[in-house]
C-alpha cells in the first residue's frame, strides 16, 4: 500500500492498513531507525519521539536507533519481548515522483542501503516514507532533504499507529 501524506485522511488509511495486517496486537515492537544527524534519516526517530511514552517504541531523537547500535537493540528487544512483532518505521530514496509517498509492506526491510551499508533485514510489517530523490551522492541528498517534509510524514505515520491501538 502507498499513500501521499499530504491526501485527506492518510493517517486513517494507514492505520486501517496496519489493523488490517496484524491479527495479534500482543509483543508488537515499533522500531524507528534513523539518526537525528541528518534530516532525510531522521523520519524514524522523529516517529518515535512523537509516540515517546508508549513503553514499545524503540528510536527517538534523544536515543536514535541507527547503524552502529542496531543490532544491539533488535537483540535486546528480543530479550525483553517473546516472538516479538516488529513493526519497523524508516526512511528510504526513491523517484522524484515518489517523494513523499509512505508505503506500508508485509515485508522486511533493509536499512542503510542508500548508503551502501551492510545491514540486517529487520522487521515483520514496514512503514517506510519517501523522503528524497536517489542520487550518485546519496549522503549528501540525506543532509539536504527538507525537514519540512519528513517532519509532515512522521506526524502522518505516528497518528496511523496511535489510531490503530498499538
Amino acid at each position: 500500500m502507498e499513500i501521499y501524506y499530504g491526501e485527506k485522511d492518510a493517517h486513517k488509511r494507514i492505520s486501517e492498513e496496519i489493523d488490517k495486517r496484524i491479527v495479534d496486537k500482543n509483543n508488537i515492537v515499533i522500531l524507528c531507525i534513523g539518526t537525528d544527524r541528518s534530516t532525510g534519516d531522521s523520519l524514524g526517530p522523529l516517529v518515535g519521539t512523537f509516540l515517546k511514552g508508549i513503553d514499545n517504541v524503540y528510536g527517538t531523537l534523544e536515543n536514535p536507533i541507527h547503524a552502529k547500535n542496531l543490532s544491539k537493540s533488535i537483540k535486546n528487544i528480543k530479550l525483553i519481548y517473546d516472538n516479538p512483532y516488529i513493526i519497523v518505521i524508516d526512511a528510504c530514496l526513491g523517484n522524484a515522483k515518489d517523494v513523499g509517498k509512505i508505503i506500508v509492506k508485509d515485508s522486511p526491510i533493509v536499512p542503510g542501503v542508500a548508503l551502501n551499508k551492510k545491514l540486517q533485514a529487520v522487521g515483520d510489517l514496514s512503514i517506510i516514507g519517501v523522503v528524497n530523490v536517489i542520487d550518485d551522492k546519496e549522503f549528501m541528498v540525506l543532509q539536504n532533504t527538507r525537514l519540512n517534509t519528513v517532519y509532515n510524514m512522521a506526524q502522518v505515520i505516528s497518528k496511523s499507529i496511535i489510531a490503530a491501538s498499538l
